[in-house]
């Protein structure tokens, strides 16, 4: 994969990653704010444990996903120091369709099975 259409697919999937964590963090404060209108008290609260899923869930989904964010800037850089396309554990090519599903893989999918 040559070096621009390495950065637009990684710039594709960033732009994705970024609408997705603006998502979640909406759906994030959302429900910070109906909990504001519940009892604090989940043991008791037939509606707590619901809600407190469902904020650790979404916190975890932005977790991931600004983990991800930073996996896509990696990438950016492996892109400018010339080693986007090779894996990072043997040292032999990421295959191109590899790069265009996951434009952040480090590893070719040998290494990464």
């Amino acid at each position: 994969m040559d070096e621009r259409t390495a950065i637009e697919s990684i710039e594709r999937a960033r732009a994705e990653t970024l609408r997705l964590v603006d998502a979640l963090t909406r759906q994030r404060d959302a429900i910070v704010e109906a909990s504001a209108f519940t009892s604090n008290d989940d043991e008791h609260d037939p509606e707590g444990a619901t809600i407190a899923f469902e904020r650790a869930q979404v916190l975890a989904m932005l977790r991931q996903a600004q983990d991800d964010l930073a996996d896509l800037d990696r990438a950016t850089q492996r892109v400018r120091a010339g080693s986007y396309g090779e894996c990072e554990r043997c040292g032999g090519p990421i295959a191109d369709g590899r790069l265009a599903a996951r434009p952040a893989a480090r590893t070719c999918i040998k290494c990464a099975r």
